[in-house]
């Protein structure tokens, strides 16, 4: 079994599918790795500390994909947009390619990838169960990506953070809220509070308040209906532009107060929702600064634009692009853990490919296999009719009271 870890092409991309300590857990247990030079230097690992790990070094890109059984990437297909369908002529059936494919925001991909005969890991789909937790992708890149805003803001502030008494008076704390309290928003709200802001929190899910808490932040609380604001995988529901309009008229004189507003409310596979009008941006004291982790998705904030820093009204806009990339050393380590965790999963204890496909972690997850999408939401997504449902065999217990015998 040999894997793959090409060097990232998507441009801005430092980090890395696996780190040295991740591949030296499973070449002690017989499994080969081919890694391109230079594939960890941008996060900090360098080809040498690959090579003690016992993974061998390969210049050629197109050979590592020629020998690999599986390929680990960060940006894979999909996800890389920019130059990612370069790799596509170098697949081969049979082969399993895992990596970030986004696979809601760009669906078609997985025709693709299927047409090829590889199979395809979408590691945005791993389940939010517990025994999936360790492969979590996205929980552990928006952890990293919450920490990083609470710097930028900061950092494009004109205020300080904490309070301090001095000679020359007291400087007040800085206020900070943060919009939308999953993985990221949460991370901001302990970095925050950590740095000594006055922190708090929204989010439309009314089991959030307690988490909100639970970081030190004060949870604030509109008067709006909530009950299906969560979807089943602990992820923000589409709401309706009746209750994003009331949502926003009661946030005005909130954003009003604040000196840094970090938003994060993103919904898989759908443009982010406004949060922040132009409106509520004039509003706003000048020397705020939004930073708008969104921004992926088209941004919480009407005024962001992806990549650039906006200033409307004195208020600073931040659009951060990738904002997990720019901590790419523990960024990779992360990530790496995860695809460390997905291998075990994906290996039988004879160091083969297996995979099961009444496994929810892979059912999930599997978004090309054989040449097919069997991921039911990708098939509706790409256009292809449903696949029959499994029939179950019936048990001899049930066949007898079919039958009308007795037990």
């Amino acid at each position: 079994m040999i894997i793959g870890i090409p060097r990232e092409s998507k441009p801005g991309e430092n980090r890395v599918a696996m780190t040295p300590a991740n591949i030296q857990v499973w070449t002690e247990k017989g499994i080969d790795f081919l890694v391109q030079n230079g594939a960890g230097e941008a996060a900090g690992y360098l080809d040498d500390q690959y090579e003690a790990a016992g993974a061998s070094l390969q210049s050629d890109r197109n050979t590592i994909f020629a020998s690999a059984d599986i390929i680990f990437q960060v940006q894979s297909f999909g996800a890389n947009q920019v130059n990612g369908d370069d790799d596509l002529p170098a697949l081969k059936a049979g082969q399993l390619v895992a990596g970030m494919m986004d696979p809601f925001g760009a669906p078609a991909n997985a025709k693709i990838m299927a047409d090829t005969g590889a199979t395809a890991i979408a590691m945005e789909l791993v389940p939010r169960i517990s025994r999936a937790q360790s492969m979590d992708v996205l929980s552990s890149m928006a952890t990293l990506a919450g920490y990083k805003a609470v710097l930028i803001g900061a950092s494009h502030s004109p205020r300080i953070v904490p309070m301090l008494m001095t000679a020359a008076g007291t400087l007040q704390p800085m206020r900070t809220l943060i919009m939308g309290a999953g993985v990221a928003g949460l991370q901001a709200c302990a970095t925050a509070k950590r740095l000594g802001a006055v922190v708090q929190a929204y989010d439309v899910r009314a089991a959030a308040r307690e988490q909100i808490i639970s970081v030190g932040a004060k949870p604030v609380e509109l008067d709006l209906e909530t009950e299906s604001s969560e979807d089943k995988g602990g992820y923000a529901k589409e709401q309706s532009e009746e209750f994003l309009a009331r949502q926003q008229e009661l946030l005005t004189q909130v954003l009003a107060e604040q000196d840094l507003i970090i938003t994060t409310a993103a919904v898989p596979g759908a443009k982010s929702p406004i949060l922040v009008t132009a409106a509520m941006v004039e509003r706003m004291k000048p020397g705020t600064v939004i930073v708008d982790l969104a921004a992926e998705r088209g941004g919480n904030c009407e005024l962001t634009k992806l990549g650039e820093t906006v200033v409307a009204n004195g208020v600073t806009i931040l659009g951060p692009e990738n904002l997990a990339s720019t901590i790419a050393t523990h960024g990779s380590q992360m990530f790496g853990k995860n695809m460390e965790t997905l291998l075990g999963h994906l290996l039988d204890d004879d160091g083969n490919l297996k995979l099961d496909f009444e496994d929810e972690i892979i059912f999930e997850t599997v978004i090309a296999h054989d040449r097919d999408v069997p991921h039911k939401k990708m098939r509706e997504l790409v256009g292809l009719p449903a696949l029959p449902e499994p029939v179950e065999e019936q048990t001899a217990e049930t066949t007898e009271e079919s039958s009308g015998e007795a037990s």
